[in-house]
């Protein structure tokens, strides 16, 4: 899953395709999806919200006002693409799937964030991943003490795939969210047990790329990626497509 952001402030700065206008640089960002498909990118993930620390959160309009231009160009240029969508906002879900037909969405608050999400998805029957996070938008990136920080995801898990049967979703992807509400020490001891969260047979989402437990490095982004697919991630939400497909091809 390569990835894509029509923001001006996202943490990686060349996943960045806002320009000074306010609107999307959608060249570049054409060039770019292109590029990732040819290196071996399956999927192409687009947000319009940075979540980094600190970043401020955009109204629903402004969301939206950057990500259709995007999508547009996108599905034009690439209309077998599968394309998921980082947003927590139903209504960005319904504007979407008007304009672009299915897609996959990338809900890092898992539903918490917006009451209308889990129906929505349900009754579109669109594919949805979920996140484990504690808090809110303000508060998402706080550290909390965990006894066993997996543990405590598999119970969020468990929490949620109730949810997802109340609500009709068949098809949904579990995201153990690196880097969110965890401190290094903490998203090490998830990945170093990944392999628990298998008890879901679930597809497996690892988002490590670049992350501060990486210290923003790519060789050492490659040997967690790595670690994460030998115990079980199946797939990999990545800035560098090429060697990320290098990893899981040797």
């Amino acid at each position: 899953m390569g990835i894509v952001n029509v923001t001006a402030d996202s943490f990686y700065p060349p996943s960045r395709f806002l320009g000074a206008d306010g609107a999307p640089r959608t060249r570049e960002l054409l060039e770019t999806v292109g590029s990732m498909l040819k290196e071996g990118a399956d999927i192409i993930d687009i947000g319009a919200v940075s979540t980094r620390p600190g970043s401020k959160m955009p109204s629903e309009e402004e969301e939206w006002r950057r990500l259709k231009p995007a999508l547009k160009a996108i599905r034009e240029a690439f209309p077998a693409l599968e394309i998921s969508i980082d947003t927590f906002r139903a209504g960005i879900v319904e504007r979407a799937e008007d304009e672009i037909g299915p897609f996959i969405v990338n809900d890092i608050f898992a539903g918490a964030a917006d009451k209308k999400m889990l129906p929505l998805v349900g009754r579109k029957g669109l594919k949805y991943i979920a996140m484990h996070i504690q808090g809110t938008p303000e508060t998402m990136h706080d550290n909390y003490v965990y006894d066993d920080v997996t543990a405590a995801v598999i119970k969020y898990f468990e929490a949620f795939s109730q949810k997802a049967e109340e609500n009709g979703i068949k098809d949904w992807i579990l995201d153990p969210g690196f880097g969110f509400s965890k401190n290094v020490e903490q998203n090490l001891e998830l990945l170093h047990s990944l392999e628990r969260l298998k008890v879901f047979g679930r597809p497996i989402l690892a988002g490590i790329s670049r992350k501060r437990m990486t210290g923003g490095s790519l060789e050492e982004t490659e040997k967690l990626q790595k670690e994460a697919v030998e115990r079980g991630a199946t797939i990999l939400r990545v800035h560098d497509v090429a060697a990320a497909a290098k990893l899981i091809t040797t």
